[in-house]
């Protein structure tokens, strides 16, 4: 099976389940392989102070990249699920100018990464995309409506007709036979109950955790009011440092960094998902380093499972 277009290589009876009853690769913190070391600190928030200790932004930079791989990597890789936290950079000069963030802000703007996206998109049109935009960091009163507005205008203008309208049963076949392929996430009511091409945001499930023990308790504990599932949701490998003076033993390790970490552990979290799959319905599964150690195919695989 050929991962850039595994969801058109689906078995026939898959065709017609619903897309949140898919198990579906996803990556957390999609852009932060784009991290820029020169941009200001945005979070921790006792950090921001500090922004212009180059040596400081490094750190930060080190320890919040989880994807080593571009967006577009992550895509012909089989990854359909993108988490896209959103920021305008203060006192810029161009007034609607957005990038992503985590930690730091990213070197490329949000209008490039989505013509991207939409490129990609457009060779391959039986792979149902899902964007979840979210936080819009940045986004003060006096401008907000504004900054939603256009970037909003934006998604229709460069996804057009590829846009999936809000439905409650989407399946692969509806997608196919309508020629839509993108599903974008907007969480943000006011603006997600206003267009009907603005799904509602996505329920992510993560264990708030850097032990794997307190990590698969918690998406037990999530995992089991999603018993039968009637909307996407989202459960989340992805280790999470502390926001704790406990976060020194890991960002002063100067020979490691978070993506070393998120892979040392995946192997064992992939197992545990192959088992928990049985016992709980699991949709988007989503981790950090989404190239590495077969985690996309170990997640497509469990919609065969399903056969047997």
């Amino acid at each position: 099976m050929s991962y850039s277009d595994w969801m058109s290589q689906l078995p026939a009876e898959l065709h017609t389940a619903p897309l949140f009853k898919l198990a579906i690769p996803g990556s957390h913190d999609s852009m932060s392989y784009d991290l820029d070391v020169h941009s200001r600190i945005i979070e921790p928030e006792r950090l921001i102070r500090f922004s212009k200790i180059y040596c400081l932004r490094k750190i930060v930079q080190t320890w919040a990249a989880t994807q080593e791989a571009s967006v577009t990597e992550q895509l012909n890789a089989g990854v359909r699920y993108f988490d896209l936290r959103i920021a305008r950079k203060p006192n810029d000069t161009d007034p609607t100018k957005l990038y992503f963030h985590h930690g730091l802000y990213t070197r490329t703007d949000v209008e490039t990464i989505l013509r991207e996206i939409n490129i990609w998109a457009e060779s391959h049109r039986k792979e149902i995309v899902i964007l979840s935009l979210s936080h819009f960091e940045g986004f003060d009163k006096r401008i907000a409506s504004q900054l939603h507005q256009h970037l909003i205008n934006f998604i229709k203008e460069v996804f057009g007709a590829k846009l999936l309208l809000k439905t409650n049963t989407p399946t692969l076949m509806g997608c196919w036979n309508e020629g839509k392929n993108l599903i974008v996430s907007y969480d943000h009511p006011s603006y997600s109950h206003s267009f009907n091409f603005l799904w509602r945001k996505i329920t992510y499930y993560y264990g708030n955790s850097m032990d794997r023990t307190q990590i698969i308790a918690k998406l037990c504990q999530g995992l089991e009011k999603e018993k039968s599932p009637q909307y996407f949701f989202v459960c989340g490998l992805n280790p999470t440092l502390p926001h704790s003076p406990s976060i020194l033993k890991y960002i002063l390790r100067f020979c490691d960094n978070f993506t070393n970490v998120a892979r040392r552990g995946l192997p064992k979290m992939l197992r545990w998902v192959k088992q928990q799959y049985n016992k709980t319905p699991m949709n988007i599964i989503a981790s950090d380093v989404v190239t590495r150690d077969n985690f996309v195919a170990t997640v497509v695989k469990l919609n065969l499972e399903k056969r047997r």
